[in-house]
């Protein structure tokens, strides 16, 4: 049998397919272009090896030379996924070159975002290579003839280099980005927010971060324009879907950027993702608040830095079914470009990162502006602005999808302007709650689910009742066709504290984060999604019983908004797809003045028209409608919210009923279960394959578990899961830069995290591992017990809560094993807390407070060193008389095995407690100066295994 969560994620898979299975790039019907393989040498940068190669592909069309279209895949693509669209253009007349971005497949290098110190520059020596090849056209020494064309991921990098390279021709970015800070921190308050203060869309980020984190695995399936927007919508087995996680090669790396980096929790979940990006991300989103150094980075990452420098016609083209990146980053761009002078038009299609087609038209269109400002082969394409829109049912029984044409793209030019038609909503102040934890949440938009998903999603009522405010317009009198912006002014008050204490609610009361939502409702009450979109606000400066006037506008769309229907405007407290305050919180929700709202109108002409049979629309709907069911029960509607258990929040590690099987019946890990607790310094014992080392992986996030449940300071662990940057670990052996000091290498450590500099607590961790003053020498004149401690180092940097260390002393001689004894009792001194598997039982007697013992892959004995010693009943007695010791001890019940060695008396206490014979000796007058267990832990240990059976279950230790 299927389990829930399974059927869930097929039937998701199935929707998504069903929905996209058009968004493609038809292949050439002629003979396909020659092609040659190539590797592509760039500049490394800073963290990177002085150069990374590029893996590439050239296709040539028959006559050449031919001017040439750079080709850019997207996020977690690699090269194949866009084949199709390669031969298509190589077929049409362009030598076309095709490349792998650094970090993915077989190119070299860490994925850096499309940033400007990293991609960019790749962008560029992509530029200088085509400068070299005779089949392509050239304007002068140098300066080959080039456009440059991707979607998403491909569509910034783009945008980032026709902006710096003034060797680009022509451009054509899709469904691609302005700020990648704005996008994934939206905030919609009209009068602009501080860029800190965007509200967090954590499942789109989460999908993002997995395909990248998943960098350098290669698949095949998805090719096409699907391919060029790299996979929108991918699924398992589509190379260059969003969500991918293809098989194949790969490589991760940690702090340094080579291979073999030390494998703390945040190095090795970050794969082939540039370290300060990945550290940065697990910050995010465990606060939900984007921090100022990873605002840094994205906009780094972003082609609001470089879009108003573009000298090159520029298409862009984006998708009003996208969740990801909105039509708002597109206008930005647009606005940009063509205030420096440059040519720009806009097309918006029926499609986008959540699904949908491109239309004929926009594929023609692309062509054309092609063809005229690169190959001069065409006139210039009449192109102004473009958009599509659904309407209503027409009198065949189809839903009616309209693309209109406008001369200009909104407020660009004069002949762009937009007019705007009022609304008045009407309702009353209503009180609403952000529930405690965030949960249960409303839900607007899932990730690969938009269009026809909009309205499945409406129908259920997913605005949960108490959470939200709803104000509606009377029934209209003529048709809008809203496109752009809406706007309106809402009132926030602040509510009184929530019970609980100042403590817990000073956050909920001075601010408030909000999901606003447009919906268009039919007379019968059929309800449309707007976008299927929620559009997020952050509002600040609230108290209790204060009022705040907030003017939103909201995200942009195309809709249609027939008579007889209303508009409708809802206020929510939660929405799944955004992070949301934990803190429970009320607030009264109004609508300011007399409730107007404006809806800018583009107008335009038909330049096509097409049906869709309500009879498909239905089934859609019924099965978009038993997905979000399927997710629900399924538990994945909330697949990133944190799970805490709050009477956990105090104990550093609980694992329960562990579990870890792989395929063909091997079990490594059969059931483990203990805990570990604030201060100690807990050894994790066991013969070679007795799961060890799998349990430790488990509790990293680095695999997941068949069974069972982890959980770090009550949080649940699962892979990326916020809570692993409280862990410090590295796992079989480290890796550092060898030219540079030790402690350079643990500064650019600390700065790749894109964490302050006090927080680093480096003299602190530093003297802990007690390297002295050969941490400014290179490490490659470092012993191997060196370099095991400044691994440590490097693992203590910022001091994190719980440390984890996998065989910390392998290879160390017998003073450095003493040296780092110390070091774990410093560090366990501190209040933190350490787990450490080692072989060495006389060192981990000497060292660990606490031990778990492991065979088999089951516990088979845990507790502190003394009790587990001193379990046996076996004492030694160091006395004055040992002949009236062994006479006394005699005479206890139960006490044998009686056995004089000098000034010692070894006896087997049995049952009997060791403070009664302590007792009994002292009154007989013997003068006793040391008692303890005979045994050792070694001793002990072996009787453990040999009574649990021995040997190992036969799987990964």
């Amino acid at each position: 049998m299927w389990s829930k969560r399974r059927i869930a994620a097929v039937t998701t898979a199935a929707a998504v397919l069903m929905v996209t299975a058009v968004v493609v790039w038809p292949k050439s019907t002629t003979v396909e272009a020659a092609t040659a393989d190539l590797s592509i040498t760039a500049p490394g940068g800073v963290g990177e090896d002085a150069t990374i190669s590029l893996d590439a592909t050239i296709y040539l069309p028959k006559v050449t030379p031919a001017p040439a279209v750079i080709l850019a895949h997207g996020l977690g693509g690699t090269k194949e996924s866009v084949v199709a669209d390669a031969q298509d253009l190589a077929t049409s007349g362009y030598v076309v070159l095709a490349y792998t971005a650094r970090g993915f497949g077989g190119s070299t290098g860490h994925v850096h975002l499309d940033s400007l110190d990293y991609e960019v520059p790749d962008a560029r020596a992509v530029v200088d290579y085509l400068a070299t090849r005779p089949e392509v056209s050239q304007d002068a020494a140098g300066d080959p003839r080039v456009g440059v064309m991707g979607g998403s991921y491909g569509g910034a990098l783009s945008l980032m280099l026709a902006g710096t390279d003034k060797r680009v021709d022509a451009a054509v970015p899709m469904i691609t980005w302005n700020s990648l800070g704005d996008a994934l921190f939206p905030n919609y308050v009209a009068a602009g927010a501080a860029p800190l203060d965007g509200v967090f869309k954590q499942y789109w980020t989460s999908i993002l971060m997995t395909s990248v984190t998943a960098a350098g695995r290669t698949g095949g399936g998805a090719s096409g324009l699907a391919g060029v927007l790299a996979g929108a919508t991918g699924t398992s087995g589509a190379t260059g879907g969003l969500g991918t996680t293809s098989s194949g090669g790969g490589s991760g790396s940690g702090a340094t950027g080579t291979d073999g980096a030390p494998a703390t929790a945040s190095s090795a979940f970050c794969g082939r993702l540039a370290l300060d990006l990945c550290t940065g991300y697990l910050d995010v989103a465990q606060t939900g608040r984007l921090t100022e150094s990873m605002s840094a980075l994205l906009d780094n990452a972003s082609p609001a830095k470089v879009v108003g420098q573009i000298t090159a016609p520029t298409l862009l083209v984006q998708g009003e079914k996208d969740t990801l990146f909105g039509l708002d980053q597109s206008d930005r761009n647009a606005k940009a470009i063509a205030a420096n002078g440059t040519p720009v038009s806009v097309i918006w299609f029926a499609g986008g990162h959540d699904g949908g087609s491109i239309d004929t038209n926009t594929r023609a269109a692309i062509h054309s502006w092609l063809d005229h400002y690169l190959a001069k082969t065409a006139p210039a394409p009449e192109l102004g602005f473009r958009y599509s829109i659904d309407g209503a049912i027409s009198d065949t029984g189809a839903v009616r999808s309209r693309t209109l044409q406008a001369p200009a793209y909104l407020g660009v030019t004069t002949a762009g302007g937009i007019a705007v038609q009022s609304l008045t909503l009407s309702g009353t102040p209503t009180p609403v709650v952000n529930p405690p934890g965030g949960s249960p949440a409303g839900l607007s938009s899932l990730p690969g689910l938009g269009g026809t998903a909009s309205t499945a999603l409406a129908s259920l009522g997913l605005d949960i009742p108490g959470q939200s405010a709803t104000f509606t317009s009377a029934p209209l009198t003529s048709q809008i066709l809203l496109t752009g912006s809406a706007g309106t002014t809402l009132s926030v008050t602040g509510g009184p504290p929530a019970p609980g204490g100042a403590a817990n609610t000073a956050a909920s009361v001075t601010e408030a984060t909000l999901f606003v939502k447009l919906y268009k409702m039919t007379a019968s009450g059929v309800r449309t999604l707007a976008g299927s979109a929620a559009s997020p606000i952050r509002v600040t400066g609230l108290a209790p019983g204060t009022t705040v006037q907030v003017p939103v506008q909201l995200t942009p769309v195309a809709l249609q908004i027939d008579v007889g229907s209303s508009v409708q405007l809802v206020v929510s407290t939660t929405d799944q797809a955004f992070a949301v305050p934990s803190q429970a919180a009320g607030y009264v929700i109004g609508l300011d003045g007399d409730g107007t709202m404006t809806l800018p109108v583009a107008g335009g002409s038909n330049i096509s028209t097409s049906e869709i049979p309500v009879g498909l629309l239905i089934a859609l709907i019924v099965l978009l409608v038993v997905v979000v069911i399927a997710l629900i029960l399924g538990g994945l509607v909330r697949p990133h919210r944190s799970d805490i258990d709050p009477a956990l929040t105090d104990i550093p590690l609980r694992i329960t009923g562990l579990r870890k099987q792989y395929p063909g019946g091997v079990t490594a890990v059969a059931d483990v279960s203990f805990d570990v607790l604030a201060g100690q310094v807990v050894g994790l014992l066991g013969p070679n394959g007795a799961g060890k080392t799998t349990a430790l992986r488990m509790v990293m996030g680095l695999i997941s578990p068949s069974a069972g449940q982890i959980r770090v300071f009550g949080h649940k662990i699962t892979a990326g899961a916020p809570v692993l940057s409280r862990i410090g670990s590295f796992v079989e052996g480290s890796g550092f830069l060898p030219h540079l000091s030790g402690q350079d290498n643990l500064r650019l450590y600390w700065q790749a995290t894109g964490r302050p500099p006090e927080l680093a607590f480096m003299e602190q961790a530093l003297e802990i591992a007690g390297l002295g003053s050969a941490i400014k020498r290179r490490v490659r004149t470092y012993s191997q017990g060196m370099r095991q401690r400044l691994a440590i180092a490097q693992a203590m940097l910022g001091l994190p809560d719980l440390l984890i260390l996998d065989e910390p002393t392998n290879g160390l001689d017998p003073p450095q094993i003493h040296a780092m004894r110390e070091v774990l009792r410093r560090y366990a001194a501190t209040g933190r807390t350490v787990l450490v598997s080692s072989h060495l039982l006389a060192e981990v007697e000497q060292t660990c407070s606490h031990v778990v013992v492991i065979n088999q892959g089951r516990v088979i004995a845990a507790g502190t060193v003394d009790e587990l010693v001193s379990a046996s009943g076996e004492m030694s007695f160091t006395v004055d008389d040992p002949t009236a010791a062994a006479r006394v001890l005699g005479g206890l019940s139960g006490v044998n095995d009686i056995e004089i060695l000098g000034n010692q008396v070894h006896a087997d206490l049995a049952e009997t407690p060791p403070a009664e014979a302590i007792a009994a000796l002292v009154r007989a007058g013997v003068f006793l100066t040391q008692a303890a267990p005979r045994n050792r832990l070694e001793d002990v240990f072996l009787d453990l295994v040999g009574a649990s059976g021995g040997g190992s279950p036969g799987g990964p230790s």
